[in-house]
């Protein structure tokens, strides 16, 4: 898949307009922003320490050449043209290869209007493209508000590691959990425009 290529548009649910496309080189400095305004946040994410610009670039670089050569989904929310979200899917390999692992961040100022779901669907979508069947995810067992999107578009729990992610002077467990897809019945195709 190329870059920026365009999914679709949608309306969130406080009436702005988003769009969801694949990453391009001129995200560098709306993704470095934006993960770093996480970790200053707090966010319940596994990144815990700010980034610089060189390793953001790296990081993108590695990003872009997976996307080109379909080995990974990437799906970047954009609105109020600006980047806002990102979900990733990325393959495990040899005999779980159908097993795809995802990732998930929005703004904050962005959230609780439904990009979160729509950019886990359009991962979905877009799945079939790497021969996905099954996607896990790993959240931060006190993180409530990202638990119930991922309930909520058909994610069910399935185990738990106790304190995996140490969160100031103590620990959280994670809880892992994971969605079946349905058998494609083709490759995901982008939308034109």
């Amino acid at each position: 898949m190329r870059a920026g290529t365009f999914f679709r548009r949608f309306t969130a649910a406080d009436g702005r307009e988003v769009t969801l496309r694949a990453p391009r080189w001129s995200d560098l400095d709306d993704m470095l922003q934006f993960i770093n305004s996480l970790v200053e946040e707090g966010a319940e994410i596994s990144v815990d320490e700010k980034t610089t610009r060189e390793r953001e670039v790296d990081w993108l670089a590695r990003k872009l050449s997976d996307l080109e050569k379909d080995r990974a989904i990437i799906v970047v929310a954009e609105a109020d043209e600006r980047f806002v979200g990102q979900v990733e899917v990325n393959p495990k390999f040899g005999r779980s290869n159908h097993v795809g692992v995802l990732g998930i961040s929005i703004l904050g100022g962005y959230r609780d209007v439904g990009i979160g779901t729509e950019l886990m669907k359009e991962a979905e979508r877009q799945a079939p493209r790497l021969g996905l069947r099954i996607i896990t995810l790993e959240v931060i067992a006190t993180n409530d508000r990202a638990r119930h999107v991922y309930e909520k578009v058909g994610y069910r729990a399935v185990g738990r590691i106790p304190k995996a992610h140490a969160i100031g002077d103590g620990y959280a467990d994670a809880i892992m959990m994971v969605k079946e897809l349905a058998t494609p019945v083709g490759p995901a195709q982008p939308a034109q425009g």
